[in-house]
């Protein structure tokens, strides 16, 4: 049965998907936007947002006119099953309540979006992460836990993980061999900061936190980090290759050949046309295969560029949750332990004393490494760095060591499954790879900059 069928299925019965958002950000606002005309078998049932106003705006965008709040499950199943939709400042009601059948996780947070998966699991509800920074640090031991509680753990579509892992099972069914697979980028610029971002965060009612990390590589990073730890593919390189060209057709010929057919590789393009969306490369040898691909305007080959020419989180998603419950297939999850990881890289020279201020700041850009190649130099992962006190200078550019850093007293949940992760797969991904790359990163390819 395909999702549609399975939805419509739904639809028929009365027994529509039961939506709970957390989170009414901009993404979650979007999400919840478009639920307002879901497809048929998927309804808006809850969102929790720890500031009230903030949901209640998301609903009002949404053309919800009226919605119950609520302060227990109990209060939320009974305004649920009335019809009516819920609103709450305590992501528990949600995870907690029989008449919601999926969680949303579009905090962005490590913390607390730790914390709502774990508790979903243990409720036995599935859950969509909307959540690069916690998927990317904690991605693979929470699929543990989904996996023990029965459930589904994923990433949606839309999001550029989910983008191009849904282009490279279907290119897979084709009997086609995928050697690599990734983002379109319009720009990359490490060195942005809140201050650069600021006018763009507010001409966009954008957190500018998240703006920066989306512009100076980390947002990058952590998604081809949900990539790969889901392909099993390695990095190229720290930071990976990133060329710049005209169209991404033209990554074909720019990705390195030897790195593709060893490991697989995640990557990125700048400035290529499409300018946005997710892309595979596949290799085919075969001579007479090449000739039938060169007439259907595919170029020479051996190696070969497919791409989906968008990405759009607020309506892909949905395909996202139909594929979860209906279906209990994840669009894209870890297969095992970490493959890659995104690592602290110094954004200017810090001096000893100076306390890191975290993902999308003014000290640290993170950049997708090689578990193997980061664990033996003992980084410092970018979604633990925010409150780390400098032991020592490091100069601009450098990779943070946990060794250069005095670490804060974290959420205990974190930290259990962080440690439980390096233990769970010590030695994760210790075949040989590619050395870390020494230089540094600035690229802007006329493309309109966030």
């Amino acid at each position: 049965m395909n999702v549609d069928t399975a939805l419509r299925e739904r639809a028929a019965k009365g027994e529509p998907i039961r939506v709970g958002i957390v989170g009414a950000g901009a993404t979650g606002r979007a999400i919840a936007l478009q639920m307002a005309t879901p497809p048929a078998g998927i309804r808006l049932a809850a969102i929790s947002n720890r500031t009230i106003a903030t949901g209640e705006r998301s609903f009002r965008e949404a053309g919800v006119s009226e919605w119950a709040r609520a302060s227990t499950a109990s209060e939320a199943e009974k305004a649920i099953v009335s019809g009516k939709p819920v609103l709450t400042d305590d992501a528990s009601v949600l995870t907690d309540c029989g008449a919601i059948d999926i969680i949303v996780e579009v905090t962005g947070t490590i913390d607390a979006g730790a914390h709502v998966a774990m508790r979903a699991f243990d409720q036995g509800k599935p859950v969509v992460l909307v959540n690069a920074e916690l998927d990317s640090l904690l991605g693979p031991i929470l699929k543990t836990k989904a996996d023990a509680a029965g459930v589904v753990l994923t990433h949606t579509d839309g999001d550029e993980p989910g983008v191009a892992m849904t282009l490279v099972r279907y290119v897979r069914t084709l009997g086609l061999h995928v050697v690599a697979a990734g983002n379109i980028k319009g720009m990359v610029d490490y060195y942005r900061t809140p201050a650069t971002q600021q006018k763009f965060a507010e001409a966009h009612d954008q957190d500018v936190r998240k703006v920066t990390s989306f512009a100076d590589a980390t947002k990058l990073s952590m998604e081809t980090t949900v990539l790969a730890n889901a392909t099993g593919f390695h990095c190229g390189k720290r930071g990976m290759h990133g060329p710049a060209c005209a169209k991404v057709q033209d990554l074909a010929g720019l990705l390195p050949p030897e790195q593709m057919l060893a490991t697989g590789i995640v990557d990125y393009s700048v400035g290529a046309a499409p300018h946005t969306g997710g892309f595979v490369v596949i290799h085919e040898p075969n001579k007479l295969k090449q000739v039938q691909l060169a007439y259907y305007k595919m170029g020479d080959g051996p190696f070969y560029v497919l791409h989906t020419p968008f990405h759009l989180p607020h309506l892909q998603i949905m395909s996202t949750i139909g594929r979860a419950v209906a279906l209990k297939d994840a669009t894209v999850a870890p297969l095992g332990g970490p493959v890659t990881e995104v690592v602290a890289v110094a954004k200017r020279d810090l001096k000893k004393g100076e306390v890191l201020d975290g993902i999308g700041g003014f000290c640290s850009y993170g950049l997708i490494e090689n578990t193997a190649v980061a664990r033996s130099a003992n980084a410092l992962p970018i979604g633990l760095s925010e409150g780390c006190k400098l032991l020592r200078d490091v100069p601009k550019d450098a990779t943070i060591s946990a060794d250069d850093v005095e670490q804060p007293v974290r959420d205990p949940l974190v930290e259990k499954l962080w440690r439980e992760q390096l233990a769970r797969w010590a030695g994760a991904g210790r075949a040989e790879v590619a050395p870390r790359s020494s230089g540094s990163r600035q690229v802007d390819a006329g493309r309109p900059t966030p």
